[in-house]
């Protein structure tokens, strides 16, 4: 018999890329499978948000789903810096300033740090030596790491209310954290790694109160 595990209130809304299939005249979101098993792994529950091009309907689901978290995922370039997909971008703008409104705890992977970061005001730069490879990284209390890495753009400096959690060595900073709001980013990719690090699945259920 399987057993059913209670979820109690830890869902957590998680955004998708938008894959255009362009043979099929579809826009289709999308979520990396692996995502799943790491949240599972933490004792979270994935719910993923659809890119409605409605904000009325944004917010429907929002109030309707009741999130204890928020994920953003990677994929998609912004569509301020070339990218295809800007119901995305109005989606996780609109899940960034519910979290910021009701302090509920935001987690930003790759793609979603450089939105995060674009919305507090941050400008993106393209990086070279950062996809498709592993790299060590400096803490902000002077431990290091070493992480995986798949994002061609980035940034150097965060705005004002964040501080660098995290920074490779040509400077680029890597993670962030909000100096009093529950909003965490990283660049590198957690669920990509097979076993999952311990050190990751600790921070994930740390900042989301995760069971596990």
């Amino acid at each position: 018999m399987t057993t059913v595990r209670p979820v109690a209130a830890r869902l957590i809304a998680v955004s998708q890329r938008v894959d255009v299939i362009a043979g099929r005249n579809e826009r289709r979101d999308s979520l990396d499978q692996r995502w799943t098993g790491f949240l599972d792994a933490c004792g979270l529950l994935p719910v993923a948000m659809p890119n409605t091009a409605s904000p009325a309907l944004a917010a429907a689901w929002l109030e309707a789903v009741a999130p204890a978290g928020i994920l953003l995922t990677g994929g998609n370039d912004l569509a301020a810096y070339g990218g295809d997909a800007p119901e995305r971008d109005a989606v996780e703008v609109l899940l960034i300033e519910h979290a910021v409104t009701r302090r509920v705890p935001l987690m930003a992977v790759c793609r979603g740090l450089q939105m995060l970061m674009h919305h507090f005001g941050a400008g993106l730069e393209r990086v070279t030596g950062h996809a498709g490879t592993d790299h060590p990284v400096v803490l902000d209390d002077g431990a290091t790491d070493t992480v995986n890495s798949y994002h061609n753009w980035s940034f150097t400096s965060v705005p004002p209310g964040f501080t660098a959690w995290a920074t490779a060595p040509d400077g680029v900073v890597e993670a962030v954290r909000h100096d009093t709001l529950p909003l965490f980013g990283m660049l590198w990719h957690p669920e990509r790694n097979a076993p999952y690090r311990a050190v990751d699945l600790d921070l994930v259920r740390r900042h989301f109160g995760g069971d596990r």
